[in-house]
């Protein structure tokens, strides 16, 4: 028997609840807690399980979170709330006993810094504690680092070269909306570039980087280098890796008004006074702006997600593209959201489950690199995330 609690209300959690709810022989009891219970309430409508539970917490208050794993006693937590509370949520699972899964890294919520550093910290504390904490299991993070341990354990004696390729080709009909939580989204985009060249990290203008890249069943699109977490485990687990980069597409019009909120001033994450109280202007946006578990209805289009790797095998240079094509539209008929939130809800649920099943189960913390990619990869074409693969081909990089 195998009690998870979900933490989180959002599009990501909405599709991990489904998933889960799908695969009954694993996941045999279920709670979703949020800080709002009645969108919790909604999720259990939608998916018509009535059996699954529901709990309102503050997921920045460990106290809250100590006292609910305590009543519930889950043997995994789902974090699939904000990155702001992932120390949070590791502080009360230690001290209930608990085992974590997250799908993004820690970030304060006064500085838009993204690093694994302050998780990492943890390591000794869950060994001690017996417990698991597995980090970065979204897509990317997360199948991005799969994808990369499956080619490095069957494909190549060496990885030298790594570009993770990020592809949204669809149209939500929207003058601007982001597909994901638009304050971690709009911090996360206009932060500085970075990758890692020949042992050491180089640093770019915020999008100053791009090409156009062409992607399968999509073709040409303009690809922006930016920095994502995954590059830092990445490159640590895997230390043949010469360079590594992250790339994703931006549409001219998203950027345009992009720009225009930093003009003005609504991407800042510090305190202003305003008629005497104190706002945060991207907080402020993110009220106006469309909420992302909304987009899904009239979404067309796809992602196209994957890692175009170059290495060696058997003295011979080879080159390899694993890569996931998702449709809006049937993400939105299977679980009410768009593609986005499809592509890291599913993979969150497989690694709940490879802990569940004993498959990635080792006291300490963990980036999903770490452990065997093979049983995830066979469950990504189960659950809903078919994968394919290009052998020596053109990598346009």
């Amino acid at each position: 028997m195998a009690r998870v609690l979900i933490i989180g209300a959002g599009g990501v959690a909405t599709v991990a609840a489904h998933k889960v709810a799908q695969n009954p022989d694993v996941f045999t009891e279920i709670m979703i807690a949020s800080r709002t219970k009645a969108k919790c309430d909604a999720i259990v409508k939608a998916i018509g399980n009535p059996a699954i539970r529901t709990a309102q917490v503050d997921a920045d208050d460990v106290e809250q979170l100590v006292d609910l794993f305590n009543s519930y006693k889950p043997e995994l937590v789902m974090n699939l709330a904000l990155p702001y509370q992932d120390l949070t949520i590791m502080d009360a699972c230690l001290r209930t006993g608990v085992n974590y899964l997250d799908t993004a890294n820690y970030e304060p919520k006064d500085e838009a810094h993204f690093e694994y550093s302050w998780q990492w910290a943890y390591k000794k504390r869950f060994e001690e504690a017996g417990l698991t904490a597995i980090l970065g299991c979204g897509f990317d993070p997360g199948v991005s680092g799969i994808y990369t341990a499956y080619a490095a354990k069957h494909y190549f004696d060496e990885i030298h070269y790594l570009d993770i390729v990020d592809c949204n080709a669809g149209n939500h009909h929207k003058a601007f909306a982001t597909n994901f939580n638009p304050e971690i989204n709009i911090r996360e985009i206009t932060q500085k570039g970075r990758y890692w060249k020949d042992g050491a990290w180089v640093q770019t203008g915020a999008l100053e980087i791009h090409k156009p890249l062409t992607y399968p069943n999509i073709g040409p699109r303009e690809s922006y280098l930016m920095y994502h977490e995954e590059l830092e485990s990445l490159v640590k687990n895997f230390p043949t890796i010469r360079q590594a980069r992250f790339w994703m597409t931006f549409g001219e019009e998203y950027l345009t008004h992009l720009r225009v909120i930093q003009n003005i001033g609504m991407a800042r994450i510090d305190e202003v006074d305003y008629n005497g109280m104190k706002i945060v202007p991207l907080q402020f946006l993110k009220a106006v702006l469309p909420n992302p578990q909304d987009l899904g209805e009239n979404y067309e289009g796809e992602t196209s997600i994957g890692c175009r790797i170059r290495g060696v095998k058997d003295g011979k240079e080879r080159t390899y593209y694993v890569y996931n094509n998702c449709s809006h539209h049937e993400a939105y008929l299977e679980t009410g959201m768009q593609g986005v939130s499809y592509t890291t809800g599913v993979p969150a649920m497989i690694g709940a489950m490879m802990f569940l099943t004993g498959q990635w189960k080792r006291a300490g913390v963990w980036n999903v690199e770490e452990f065997d990619p093979d049983p995830f990869m066979e469950q990504l074409n189960k659950q809903g995330l078919p994968w394919h693969e290009v052998f020596d081909g053109d990598l346009e990089l």
